[in-house]
């Protein structure tokens, strides 16, 4: 059974950081691009981050562009996003998800399987 779990989640503050981490199970991790997205209250979900089956590849929303990392270590089965410069806006349930597209998606629509999300909260 495929199984994605979240964890790092937590408050800090406006302008701190906070790293992410994605372990996963249950399936060939390396034939897997993985992204990250977030959710916050009273929105729909939006995309955050995405990266290649090799790691070589990534892309970016716009909005965490600069100040967002997304890795893989496919020896960990883990995807990991590093968050730096956290503003209150980034405050969201922070998921994980898989994707076997062959092209860089934004919509949640291409990713199979998902996690169960972790909270990050950035006061100001």
């Amino acid at each position: 059974q495929v199984q994605l779990v979240e964890s790092g989640g937590g408050l800090v503050q406006a302008g701190g950081s906070l790293r992410l981490s994605c372990a996963a199970s249950g399936l060939t991790f390396s034939n897997y691009a993985m992204g990250w997205f977030r959710q916050a209250p009273g929105k729909e979900r939006e995309f955050v981050a995405r990266i290649s089956v090799s790691g070589r590849n990534t892309y970016y929303a716009d909005s965490v562009k600069g100040r967002f990392t997304i890795s893989r270590d496919n020896a960990k089965n883990t995807v990991y996003v590093q968050m730096s410069s956290l503003k209150p806006e980034d405050t969201a349930v922070y998921y994980c998800a898989t994707t076997n597209s062959a092209y860089t998606s934004m919509s949640a629509n291409a990713y199979n399987y998902w996690g169960r999300g972790t909270q990050v909260t950035v006061s100001s």
